[in-house]
């Protein structure tokens, strides 16, 4: 019996990085989990702050001029990082943002859609792979990147089994708020020592890997 293909995403996790004393950022952990053969990971998490969506928007739409692009929640100048009711708002906003570019067909063979999901390349380095101006290809940068492995799914039937073996003062560890991860996240932006390692050891690559069929390279941006 042919297994129904499925394409699950998750907006989640909202953490505050400081740039320094006055300026700050929140990045939100991006699962996905699916069966499709559009996609060479089946499962991956990375990290991505407001910033990059907007970026991706701009760059699906470029690339898919006909297509009327879902819309990204608002932009605030007066966002406040500790008012859980706007983070929440725009968690909710980004997640169903994904979810609709998701199920547009069309949408699924852009290389840059494919590395935001499932790389920790930052912009530019998104846009360079993209336009194979990397010594890595598309395929390659998705595969490197290591993130969680444990998914909102997982995590609730964690809680449940854990409610069954405690009393019902006991409080779940599983769930994350606020500035507190379920292991080790991935950094959006590359440290030196990742990209002198990535870049040597696919120098040394011949010829490089090939791409997955279902990937196509974005056009050079004028």
């Amino acid at each position: 019996m042919e297994k129904k293909e499925f394409i699950n995403v998750w907006v989640r996790d909202p953490q505050v990085h400081k740039e320094d004393f006055w300026h700050a950022y929140i990045t939100y952990e991006i699962c996905l989990h699916t069966n499709s053969m559009c996609f060479q990971k089946k499962t991956s998490c990375v990290r991505r702050r407001y910033s990059e969506f907007v970026w991706l928007r701009q760059k699906l739409q470029n690339n898919a001029v006909l297509i009327k692009l879902p819309k990204l929640p608002p932009g605030n100048p007066f966002f406040q990082l500790n008012s859980d009711f706007q983070i929440t708002q725009r968690m909710q906003g980004l997640q169903q943002f994904l979810e609709a570019v998701l199920q547009t067909p069309l949408l699924l063979s852009d290389s840059l859609l494919h590395l935001f999901l499932q790389s920790s390349l930052s912009i530019a380095k998104m846009d360079a792979c993209a336009q194979g101006q990397t010594h890595y290809t598309v395929a390659q940068a998705i595969q490197r990147c290591v993130g969680y492995t444990r998914f909102p799914v997982e995590e609730q039937h964690q809680e449940e089994d854990s409610k069954t073996c405690c009393d019902s003062d006991c409080e779940s560890t599983t769930s994350s708020g606020l500035g507190n991860s379920i292991g080790c996240a991935t950094s959006v932006e590359e440290d030196s020592s990742y990209n002198e390692s990535f870049s040597h050891e696919f120098q040394a690559t011949t010829p490089e890997g090939e791409l997955c069929s279902s990937l196509s390279s974005s056009p050079s941006n004028q």
